[in-house]
């Protein structure tokens, strides 16, 4: 018998190995390349390998629901932009007196409807420190009106960190501190004067710790009313729910302009500035909590069966502790950007009251009471700067309105 691993003729030469040939011996022509070498750990093995975070996931995973906030608030440029211009104005508020070159109520009966005075930084080609040109009175021989042109011989340096007019800070503390003082010589009116010869720039600053106070006050009254009573119609529902909702649904039910001018309307004449102040506070307060409480009580009728509520419940907890302390934190960020959207809308109110002469009145100064002087058409035509007023009203209510988008961004970090 022939050997099968031999050469047969007549038949290819199966299971001899060729040298040429793929797959031949190692270290012949055509070999395999060497196995890739086995390594294996020594490090003992960990189950939880895959679990593990990294600093940052660790760090963002461990933050809590307002530190989400935040980090989820700064990645919204126009909101960050809008609250920081808003400190500011608010910031000012606080320093009114210091900012306004003259008080509120100064009179400057030579120049009643004076155009808003440029600041220069240069004359006759030299560079000097800001200065504003003196105003020089004509008579228009036809209109009789006042025209007012810049005197370029009178050159008038303003000063600065000075001792002005006097005041009472805040009412309280007298002092003559401010920031920019007109000269001398002179007069400074950066925003022009009003009939009386006010000066427009003054007034604006000082109506400005009104009219932002107000809607500040009056969403904190509109939220302490919707916590409560949305809380409790959310919570034991039954019919105090039914109540609170037929409270809510009679409220809403009038048009909020007509309702805002026949309650402010009823106001006594009797009351003093301070009385009007809040009796305008207290109306756009209740007229505006509705739509908050409708937003808690839902909530709490989703929340109040939940686990959590439930074992406080049985622990004995009261319902006070649940509320506050259970229920009411779940949500308090959904609330707090709801209620910056309507601060707005007070401080609208409140303008469009006291434009109308319903709202606050003089001797209270708010941006609404500012541009009640700018109802005459005729008046504003030739004046145009009475009308200077709305600028910080569209300006605040556009910045509410950015910030309260980012906070209601914000509000679900999760999302």
């Amino acid at each position: 018998m022939s050997d099968p691993s031999l050469p047969q003729p007549g038949r290819p030469n199966v299971g001899v190995p060729d040298p040429g040939a793929p797959g031949g011996p190692p270290g012949l022509p055509g070999a395999p390349p060497a196995r890739t070498p086995h390594i294996v750990s020594k490090e003992p093995w960990d189950p939880y390998v895959s679990e593990k975070l990294t600093p940052e996931q660790e760090r963002y995973y461990m933050a809590g629901q307002w530190k989400l906030m935040w980090w989820r608030f700064r990645r919204h440029r126009p909101a960050v932009v809008s609250a920081f211009f808003l400190i500011l104005i608010y910031l000012s508020t606080l320093i009114s007196e210091w900012i306004a070159p003259y008080d509120l109520h100064t009179r400057h009966v030579a120049h009643t409807f004076a155009p808003p005075q440029a600041v220069h930084l240069f004359h006759d080609g030299a560079l000097r420190t800001p200065f504003v040109y003196g105003l020089k009175m004509e008579r228009d021989p036809e209109t009789l009106q006042r025209v007012y042109t810049e005197d370029h011989s009178r050159v008038q340096p303003l000063r600065f960190l000075c001792h002005g007019e006097r005041y009472d800070f805040w009412g309280v503390i007298p002092s003559h501190f401010h920031l920019v003082c007109p000269p001398t010589d002179g007069t400074y009116f950066v925003l022009g004067t009003d009939r009386l010869g006010r000066d427009m720039f003054s007034r604006i600053v000082y109506a400005a710790r009104v009219s932002l106070t107000i809607g500040v006050i009056g969403i904190v009254l509109s939220f302490t009313l919707a916590l409560i009573l949305g809380g409790l119609a959310g919570y034991y529902g039954g019919w105090i729910d039914n109540v609170v909702q037929r409270l809510t649904e009679i409220i809403r039910s009038f048009p909020h302009l007509p309702l805002w001018l026949a309650l402010s309307a009823a106001l006594p004449v009797t009351w003093s500035p301070l009385l009007v102040y809040f009796g305008i506070t207290l109306i756009l307060a209740l007229l505006d909590w509705p739509s908050l409480g409708r937003a808690v009580r839902s909530k709490l009728l989703s929340l109040r069966e939940e686990d959590y509520a439930v074992a406080a419940q049985l622990m004995g907890a009261k319902p006070k502790r649940i509320i506050a302390r259970h229920l009411l934190p779940g949500f308090m960020s959904h609330l707090i950007a709801s209620a910056t959207l309507s601060i707005p809308s007070m401080i609208l109110a409140e303008t469009a009251l006291s434009f109308l002469g319903l709202g606050l009145r003089p001797p209270i100064t708010s941006w609404g009471v500012l541009l009640n002087e700018a109802t005459d058409i005729n008046v504003v035509a030739v004046n145009w700067w009475l009308m200077l007023p709305v600028v910080p009203v569209i300006l605040v209510i556009l910045a509410y309105q950015f910030m309260g988008d980012g906070m209601r961004d914000a509000a679900d970090p999760y999302a």
